[in-house]
């Protein structure tokens, strides 16, 4: 129930990426005003929130993978551990990082 809690809050923090490129695309003084609003302690705590609440939607999906989708080696089946390290949890590692490299590189 919590997992799905959190698909609320990412789906809202979605439509606000949306209102903030549609201001970049109508006004760029409406933009900076937005900006500096995002500069606020509420709304860096929201942030953190919505970064919370990511993180929780992720990791419980890459638990839940093993079991939405088998992966069978021949006729076994593979360990769920790994499948949600090879499917989920590297992925989302190496993604990280080259975006991390591009940022600070």
């Amino acid at each position: 129930m919590i997992r799905e809690l959190t698909a609320v809050f990412v789906g809202g923090y979605l439509v606000f990426v949306l209102l903030l490129l549609s201001r970049l695309a109508a006004d760029e003084a409406d933009f900076v005003r937005l900006l500096g609003t995002l500069r606020s302690g509420s709304a860096m705590a929201l942030h953190v929130i919505v970064l919370l609440a990511a993180l929780i939607h992720a990791i419980t999906w890459f638990n839940l993978t093993p079991k939405a989708i088998p992966l069978f080696l021949g006729e076994n089946r593979m360990p769920s551990p790994l499948v949600a390290l090879g499917m989920g949890y590297a992925p989302w590692f190496v993604v990280s990082v080259v975006i991390i490299w591009g940022v600070w590189g």
